[in-house]
């Protein structure tokens, strides 16, 4: 009996010894854990790659550790995920023609002359990122005025949006493009009396871009490693990458074996098609590489964007009557996915930005869920997602909560669609879109990304235009809905706690708390109670994943 309770001594002996102990403390914080239970702190107490302690200073100091690290009252959040957003479109941003910021037509064409000037001959000239929407006139370019400045290097250069895309006539040429083309599935050649005029929208720009040189695989590895790098550097310590295919996906696992990332990273595969069967067919890959990588989503795109007119609505374009967009995958080939993907316990997203996606998407859930009982379910409820959910039907509005669908949408199209989508819309249909409070009201949630690089990718861009629902200069116009601005609160929620409902790993990450994952994203300004404007000047000090300082300013 004594010698049983001198085992029990001496185990509980070594337990406390073991909690006083830390690898790492973090003192001197404003911090915000995102638990409700304990909504503030000053200190944080990591072993290894968990949470051991939170909460004051004085408390902190029962702790022996191998390493302090004193905040000096920077402001500390869980570590900021990026919901949605193609991490090798970032870094080919940084390796290609960026055409960011081309406020005209002029200027886009300068960039493009520029690059030519470099270019060999019949070399390819590629890039991305021009949208017409501030030009003035707000018009699309057309292959004449590319091949004014390219007349003998084919052209191919994507919007923003990633959902259309100007060739000039010599690609055109090298893809077969003619008046007699027709528009392939969810796509469309645009005309000007009856000839291309250069602009190819959603599956139509495949007609050209199969035709260009892929790049190598060390190039696409290093695209992968720029883009990690830059989200790092933002604050980011997880993202969610919409969309990949099978090569893709080799690529980034021999990087995770090489220990060249750090990023936690959930990765959806692209479906229908070789890289969504198979995952259905292998299953998921759950936490490799110590929680690093996930694999169990599958990623759909329903219809294209609503600044190129391609998001399908319910009723047509109000500044263009004769088109109400299009869808590019057929229900057909969606039902058989979405039951196998509910009996392999794979999650699902899909893109869908007009009303008419949005209502026939979730219909289409809905329906494969009823097909398919919940007890059945491989995993604690499907937990599938609508990408961007821009445009909705205020009566579709509540069918997300119902359905138990997320919304994961991405705040700064707001504030620049805003622009244009009064003129695409009509002001009726704007009360349901962007319609961030209305979903949260109604019990939805939503996790926040920034969809980089179609957007700017950066963590207070998305935070602030969140909580303002303004421009980056403080304007705001009719039809912008002010109504649907989210707290402060519910903004840090969308890109810490429920991204990690969304990912099924709350338990692991999405606050600060005692047993989760030392993940923190450190800020130079208190964004929690900061005037508006002063949002946009915060900067990441220092980006912690799993207790390791991987950026520090």
């Amino acid at each position: 009996m004594m010698r049983a309770i001198a085992i029990i001594l001496l185990l509980m002996g070594s337990i406390a010894s073991a909690a006083e102990t830390a690898d790492t403390i973090f003192i001197n914080g404003n911090v915000y854990t995102v638990n409700e239970k304990q909504p503030r702190a000053e200190a944080i107490a990591v072993n290894r790659d968990r949470i051991i302690f939170v909460g004051s200073n004085e408390e902190a100091k029962k702790f022996r550790s191998k390493k302090v690290v004193d905040l000096a009252g920077k402001t500390v959040v869980p570590g900021l995920t990026d919901s949605h957003c193609h991490i090798f479109g970032i870094g080919e941003r940084e390796m290609r023609l960026n055409l960011e910021g081309t406020n005209t037509l002029e200027d886009f064409l300068a960039r493009v002359k520029e690059r030519v000037a470099k270019a060999k001959p019949g070399e390819w000239i590629t890039g991305r990122g021009w949208i017409e929407t501030f030009w003035k006139p707000p018009h699309f370019p057309t292959r004449a005025d590319l091949d004014k400045i390219a007349p003998n290097n084919p052209a191919f250069l994507m919007r923003a949006d990633g959902h259309a895309a100007v060739a000039n006539s010599a690609a055109l040429k090298v893809a077969n493009i003619d008046q007699h083309t027709p528009n392939p599935f969810g796509g469309q050649i645009l005309k000007t009396d009856g000839e291309p005029n250069g602009m190819l929208l959603d599956n139509a720009m495949d007609l050209v871009a199969k035709n260009i040189p892929p790049s190598t695989e060390a190039e696409r590895e290093e695209a992968l490693l720029l883009g990690v790098d830059r989200e790092v550097k933002l604050g980011w310590c997880e993202i969610q990458n919409a969309g990949s295919e099978l090569s893709d996906q080799e690529i980034i696992r021999r990087a995770y074996t090489a220990g060249k990332i750090k990023l936690r990273m959930i990765n959806a595969a692209y479906g229908p098609g070789e890289a969504a069967n198979a995952l259905l067919k292998n299953g998921a890959t759950l936490n490799s590489f110590d929680h690093r990588f996930t694999q169990r989503t599958i990623k759909v795109i329903f219809d294209g964007a609503l600044g190129s007119r391609g998001a399908a609505l319910l009723a047509p374009y109000s500044d263009k009557p004769d088109t109400s967009g299009f869808l590019t995958q057929t229900p057909e080939d969606l039902r058989p996915m979405f039951k196998e993907a509910l009996r392999r316990g794979i999650q699902v997203e899909t893109h869908a930005i007009g009303d008419r996606a949005n209502r026939l998407i979730l219909d289409l859930y809905e329906e494969a869920m009823r097909s398919f009982p919940g007890d059945k379910y491989a995993v604690p409820g499907p937990r599938w997602r609508v990408e961007h959910a821009q445009i909705l039907s205020e009566q579709d509005i509540p069918r997300f909560a119902k359905l138990g669908v997320i919304a994961s949408m991405q705040p700064s199209h707001a504030i620049s669609d805003l622009f244009f989508a009064p003129a695409r819309l009509g002001m009726d249909r704007l009360r349901g879109a962007y319609a961030w409070n209305s979903l949260i009201k109604s019990g939805a949630i939503i996790c926040g990304g920034s969809d980089a690089p179609v957007e700017r990718g950066e963590p207070m861009i998305e935070f602030y235009a969140a909580v303002t629902r303004k421009s980056t200069n403080g304007e705001s116009h009719e039809g912008w809905h002010p109504e649907e601005v989210v707290s402060r609160e519910n903004a840090l929620k969308m890109f810490t706690l429920w991204p990690a409902y969304a990912a099924f790993e709350e338990k692991d990450k999405g606050s600060i708390e005692v047993g989760k994952l030392a993940d923190f994203t450190v800020l130079s300004n208190d964004l929690m109670k900061i005037p508006e404007s002063e949002i946009l000047k915060t900067r990441c000090e220092m980006t912690i994943i799993g207790g390791e300082v991987v950026y520090e300013r």
